[in-house]
């Protein structure tokens, strides 16, 4: 039976995967005004929809919660839509009139993209969006927890498109949830690109099919609390943060970490705003749970809030805690608060010094989280400019919640659902992935040598001299 489950999603893959070319021949063809209508239609068809599938993602897949992935819904289609607005893409982008280069833009192809659980629709619309505008067609494969939401998305995303213009089989979605059949679609000879978010697994095969691939590394960013921060301010953003969609945004805080004369400001200000922190005991039956004996994050507690936590763990908390901190001193395999955690808990990390701070923070993002995301709260720049120096990231943020902050909801950074890790974390991309990455740019060089002049005779010039040459041969 899982046989013929696996060649009937091989089967699916090949036929979305030639379809998607013969609509990628028709796009390539379209003006940059074309493709511009059918983002617009996209994000007004998605921004409708954006509660009822938000509700269907909560109910499949019991992560997050409904106003935070509504929030997610309308960032990824009127956010991304207004984002892009006026953003060339494809035709003549630029012409270089001192160097006579112009660049062209070109759609790189058909798009695979795989699509997380903890974001299963959010990210379908972001990803078409960004697609099409660079004129590619896309095709989805769902997490086998979030398939009928994933699809849905998918629909919706594909018939806007299509009544804008787009041709049919330009965004679809493997409808049967299977590594076979996702293999099969990153493999396809039409494929060309490769969107991978999710676990570490699925982008490492999405890194290993021989094709070009932007994938997304794990996120494990800590938050520094410097002494110059408002506590109070820099307290408020991390609960947002870690408080939105309960945790699920993989550039939110993963623990703290203060100098030792900040902790009792830091503890005080924190339990009044609904952190609670774990005793010994607590934190030991949390540790339990939040992880597999594998190392691998427990689905169970992805995406649920502090109360439910604390239930599954067999303890309870105050109806007012929002997240769960427990103290860490060490980074690594044994120390679970070290690693990324997909829901309200935070490992709190008190250091010497400012210097053993920038070595704490450098050792947490090297065992897990490498190129991701930092951040920092303080008012003086020049600590900012020395971690910022240092950090192995390629998001800083200062003063934002590192979750709405990192997918530029809150900063200038582009309004993105795919975070590239960069070489360090390795990814092909240390950008918030847009349009522009899924162009090539062609280049057109003209000579930039000036042409030597050629000295031109006559006829009757070049007979005169010759007679003369002979003249002189006889005397």
């Amino acid at each position: 039976m899982e046989l013929d489950k696996d060649l009937a999603a091989r089967q699916e893959a090949r036929a979305l995967a030639r379809q998607a070319e013969r609509c990628q021949h028709i796009l390539a063809d379209f003006p940059q005004e074309k493709l511009d209508a059918i983002v617009e239609a996209v994000a007004k068809a998605f921004s409708a929809e954006a509660t009822p599938l938000a509700e269907l993602s909560v109910q499949e897949t019991g992560f997050g919660n409904v106003p935070d992935k509504t929030t997610k819904n309308k960032f990824a289609s009127e956010t991304v839509a207004k984002a892009v607005r006026g953003m060339k893409t494809v035709g003549i982008l630029r012409k270089k009139a001192e160097e006579r280069v112009w660049e062209i833009g070109v759609p790189v192809g058909v798009i695979a993209a795989i699509v997380p659980s903890t974001n299963p629709t959010s990210t379908v619309c972001y990803k078409a969006m960004i697609a099409l505008k660079a004129g590619n067609p896309i095709l989805f494969s769902p997490h086998p927890k979030a398939v009928n939401c994933t699809r849905r998305a998918a629909q919706i995303v594909a018939q806007a498109a299509e009544n804008a213009g787009a041709p049919a089989g330009s965004v679809a979605c493997l409808s049967i949830p299977s590594m076979a059949g996702c293999q099969e679609l990153m493999g396809a000879a039409e494929v060309k690109l490769i969107l991978a978010t999710g676990g570490p697994a699925m982008v490492k095969s999405a890194y290993s099919s021989g094709k070009p691939a932007i994938g997304v590394g794990a996120g494990n960013g800590p938050a520094y609390i410097h002494r110059s921060a408002d506590v109070a301010r820099a307290l408020s953003d991390i609960a947002r943060s870690k408080t939105f969609d309960f945790g699920t945004v993989c550039a939110s805080e993963q623990s703290i970490i203060v100098e030792r004369s900040m902790e009792e400001a830091v503890v005080e200000e924190a339990k009044r705003q609904g952190y609670y922190f774990l005793s010994e005991g607590e934190a030991g039956k949390l540790a339990k749970i939040l992880f597999r004996p594998n190392g691998a994050l427990n689905p169970e507690v992805v995406g649920k809030p502090a109360a439910k936590l604390a239930q599954l763990a067999d303890f309870a908390v105050p109806p007012s805690a929002k997240i769960l901190v427990a103290r860490e001193r060490e980074a690594g395999i044994g120390y679970p608060y070290s690693m990324e955690k997909l829901c309200p808990v935070l490992a709190f990390y008190v250091m010497d010094n400012e210097e053993e701070i920038l070595r704490k923070c450098v050792e947490i993002l090297d065992f897990e989280g490498a190129g991701h995301t930092f951040a920092i709260h303080a008012e003086d720049e020049e600590v900012v400019r020395k971690f910022a120096e240092k950090i192995p990231v390629s998001r800083f943020l200062v003063n934002t919640p590192a979750a709405l902050g990192g997918i530029g909801a809150t900063t200038g950074l582009f309004p993105a659902l795919t975070l590239g890790c960069g070489a360090v974390g390795g990814s092909s991309s240390s950008n918030n992935i847009s349009p522009l990455d899924l162009i090539n740019i062609r280049r057109v060089a003209w000579g930039a040598e000036e042409p030597k002049k050629k000295e031109i005779h006559s006829p009757e010039l070049v007979e005169l001299l010759a007679q003369k040459i002979l003249e002189r041969l006889e005397h």
